[in-house]
């Protein structure tokens, strides 16, 4: 219920906020001059991408904290036996985060208006989510041949199903990176990949300590 709460407070703070950026007072059939500019009218605060991507990873957040909490509350019951961590959860882990740095370098480089260090950026880390991606299910083809399967016991079936979500959303990513990173390599400058390598980079981030908070769960139980 709080995790419910939090997530409407979020959302209905992100919503009053961009609401408030939207001159709703205004009288624009009473101002006079070109329309693009309007007399006291101020260029956004930020791009709707960015609010956007904003109230898209509020929902993702709220989404793993209920993932979470109910992974919490049922580890206590009877039936619950832990299964062992692949060790390539620890490779995995340090591939997301070269990836996540990978997509950090591009950014600086886009708003230094380096576009072939935005292109080197941008292949290393969709190269290294990629990897992650293998990784994972490298992972889960270890725990089924170890008779780890998801009906077998509830902390499998939380571990395929978070492991699962989280991967679902780094594959999706992956799609909005990839038209980046044709839009770098057809000739755009940095400066016109900036917002979207920017919003690439702050996905990958999210996601990364997304991860890193359950990796550390799945370590911790």
């Amino acid at each position: 219920m709080s995790a419910t709460v939090l997530f409407l407070a979020v959302i209905a703070i992100v919503v009053a906020w961009w609401l408030s950026q939207q001159r709703l007072t205004a009288k624009p059939w009473l101002e006079e001059g070109p329309v693009a500019h309007l007399p006291g009218q101020a260029e956004p605060a930020l791009p709707a991408a960015k609010v956007g991507l904003v109230v898209f990873l509020a929902v993702v957040g709220i989404l793993f904290a209920l993932f979470t909490s109910a992974y919490l509350m049922r580890m206590h019951m009877g039936d619950w036996r832990p299964l062992p961590d692949p060790r390539v959860l620890w490779l995995n882990t340090g591939v997301l985060v070269v990836s996540s740095y990978a997509l950090h370098r591009a950014r600086a480089a886009a708003a230094g208006g380096d576009i072939g260090a935005v292109k080197t950026g941008l292949l290393a880390g969709g190269a290294s989510a990629l990897l992650f991606l293998a990784g994972q299910l490298w992972a889960w083809q270890q725990l089924a041949a170890g008779g780890y399967f998801l009906a077998s016991n509830p902390a499998n079936a939380f571990f395929y199903l978070i492991t699962g979500v989280h991967g679902l959303h780094l594959a999706g990513g992956l799609v909005a990176l990839g038209r980046t990173t044709a839009k770098a390599w057809r000739g755009g400058r940095a400066e016109e990949v900036l917002l979207s390598v920017e919003l690439c980079a702050t996905y990958w981030h999210f996601l990364l300590g997304v991860w890193l908070v359950l990796f550390a769960l799945l370590l911790a139980t």
